[in-house]
C-alpha cells in the first residue's frame, strides 16, 4: 500500500475505533481526559509503524494493546501515585505479561457497556450542560472542536475551552465510569440523549469534509439509543429519540447518489429506503405514545418523521400535519432553528410565500448568523416564487457558508438553475 493509501486508512480507523478505544480505556484507568491521551499516543505509534509494517489484521486491537502498554509505561513512572492506581499499575502488567493477549477481547468486551458508561460519564451534572455535549462529541463521536462548534453555532475557541475544562472537573471530582442509578438517571437523561442526537445528525449530515453522510456515527448513536431504551423504558423521550434515529437512518441509502452526491428528501427513491429500520422507528414511536402524556420533542420530531415515511410519494406527503407538528415543537422547544423547519413546512402546507415571511423574521438572529441553511432555505423559497435573481445570490451564499464539499457542489448547482429563461422574441 502506498504512504497516501496507509494514511488514510489509518484516518478511517481511527475515526471508527477512537470512541471505542478511549471507551474501553476509560474504563481501566478512569480518567476520561487520560484515556483520550493514551489513545493519541497509540495513533502516533500507528503513524509510525503503519507505514513500514502495513495496517494489522485487527486495526483496533493493535491500538487498544499498544494503549494499554502505554497506560503501563505511564504508571510505572509515577512515583507518587494512590494506592488505588499502584493497584492498577500490577493488574495491568500482570495482564501484559501473560502467555498471550487476547487481542479481540480487548477491544471487543462489553464495548456497547464501555461506551454507554462513557456518555453518562461525560453526561456528569459536575459538569456544564454545553460541555457535557461538547466533551461526549468529542470522546464518543470523534468529532474535530470545529465539528462541534458549528453544530453548537459558537466559536471553535469556545468549544475547546469546554473541553479542557471539562476533563480537568471530572479527574478533579474522581467521577466514577459507571451508569448511575435510578435514582439519578431521569436528571442526566436529557443531556445524554441531546448527546446522542447530535452524534447520530454528524453521521447524517456531516458538517464538512468530502462526505455527505458517516453512517458508523448514526450507527453508533442508534446503538446506544437502543441501549437507553431498555434501560429507561418507561421514558417516552428515549422511544421518540429512537424513533426518530431509526426513522432517519432508515434514509441513508438514499441519501446519496451513485456518484456521491447529496440527494434531497423530496428527491430520494423511497425504494431504496430501509422499510426495517422505518417499521422499528414506527415501532418506538408508538412505544412513546403508548406511555401517556404530551409528547416531547424527541416524539414530536420522530411523529414528522413518520409523516414522511408513511408517504409512499413526496406528493402525498402531509405538510398540513407537519406544520402542525412544527408548531407544536416550537411552542414546546423553540430555538431558531426549530423556526427555520416550521418555515420549510409553511412553505410546503401554504405556499412559499408563507414560508418566506417566517424566514425573513430569522435574518437577523444572531445565532443563525453564518448558518448555511438560512439562506439555502430562503434561496427555495424564493426560487418557487419567481424571484431567481435573489435565490441565485442566496443559494450561492450558502454554498459559501457551507464546510461540506457535496453539499457545497449541491448548492452551486441549485444556484446555477436559477437562471431567467430568456425570451426568444428578444
Amino acid at each position: 500500500m502506498s504512504a497516501s493509501g496507509t494514511q488514510r486508512a489509518i484516518d478511517a480507523v481511527w475515526r471508527i475505533e477512537a470512541p471505542r478505544l478511549i471507551a474501553g480505556l476509560a474504563r481501566i484507568v478512569r480518567d476520561v481526559g487520560l484515556a483520550e491521551d493514551l489513545a493519541q499516543d497509540a495513533l502516533v505509534a500507528a503513524l509510525e509503524q503503519w507505514p513500514e509494517s502495513g495496517v494489522p489484521e485487527k486495526p483496533g486491537a493493535w491500538l487498544m494493546a499498544t494503549a494499554k502498554h502505554r497506560a503501563i509505561d505511564l504508571l510505572r513512572r509515577q512515583t507518587r501515585l494512590e494506592r488505588k492506581q499502584e493497584e492498577l499499575g500490577r493488574e495491568l502488567e500482570a495482564q501484559h505479561e501473560a502467555a498471550e493477549p487476547d487481542l479481540d477481547a480487548a477491544v471487543d468486551d462489553d464495548i456497547g457497556d464501555d461506551l454507554l458508561r462513557l456518555v453518562f460519564t461525560t453526561c456528569h451534572p459536575v459538569l456544564s450542560t454545553e460541555a457535557r455535549v461538547a466533551l461526549t462529541l468529542r470522546l464518543l463521536g470523534g468529532l474535530t472542536t470545529g465539528e462541534i462548534a458549528r453544530a453548537f453555532l459558537v466559536p471553535e475557541s469556545t468549544v475547546a475551552q469546554r473541553i479542557v475544562r471539562a476533563k480537568r472537573t471530572l479527574a478533579e471530582a474522581h467521577v466514577p465510569f459507571e451508569v448511575p442509578g435510578a435514582g439519578e438517571l431521569a436528571a442526566r437523561l436529557s443531556s445524554v440523549l441531546e448527546v446522542i442526537y447530535l452524534v447520530f445528525n454528524e453521521g447524517y449530515a456531516a458538517t464538512a469534509g468530502d462526505e455527505w453522510v458517516r453512517p458508523g456515527l448514526c450507527e453508533d448513536a442508534l446503538r446506544l439509543g437502543r441501549v437507553l431504551a431498555e434501560l429507561a423504558q418507561t421514558e417516552p423521550e428515549v422511544h421518540g429519540l429512537v424513533a426518530l434515529m431509526e426513522i432517519q437512518a432508515s434514509r441513508l441509502r438514499a441519501r446519496v447518489g451513485p456518484t456521491g452526491k447529496p440527494v434531497l428528501l423530496l428527491d430520494q427513491d423511497r425504494a431504496r429506503w430501509d422499510h426495517l429500520l422505518v417499521g422499528r422507528g414506527l415501532a418506538a414511536l408508538e412505544r412513546a405514545e403508548a406511555l401517556g402524556g404530551a409528547l416531547g420533542p424527541y416524539a414530536l420530531q420522530a411523529a414528522i418523521a413518520a409523516c414522511h415515511a408513511r408517504a409512499r410519494t413526496a406528493e402525498e406527503t402531509d405538510w398540513q400535519r407537519i406544520a402542525a407538528l412544527y408548531d407544536a415543537l416550537a411552542q414546546l422547544a423553540p430555538s431558531p432553528v426549530v423556526e427555520l423547519n416550521r418555515a420549510v413546512a409553511l412553505g410546503m402546507a401554504f405556499g412559499p410565500a408563507a414560508g418566506l415571511e417566517l424566514v425573513d423574521t430569522l435574518t437577523s438572529e444572531p445565532s443563525l448568523d453564518g448558518y448555511h441553511l438560512l439562506p439555502a432555505v430562503r434561496g427555495d423559497l424564493l426560487a418557487k416564487l419567481g424571484r431567481l435573481d435573489e435565490a441565485r445570490a442566496e443559494l450561492e451564499r450558502a454554498a459559501s457558508l457551507t464546510l461540506n464539499a457535496p453539499e457545497r457542489a449541491l448548492l452551486l448547482e441549485r444556484a446555477a438553475e436559477c437562471t431567467p429563461a430568456v425570451d426568444a422574441r428578444s
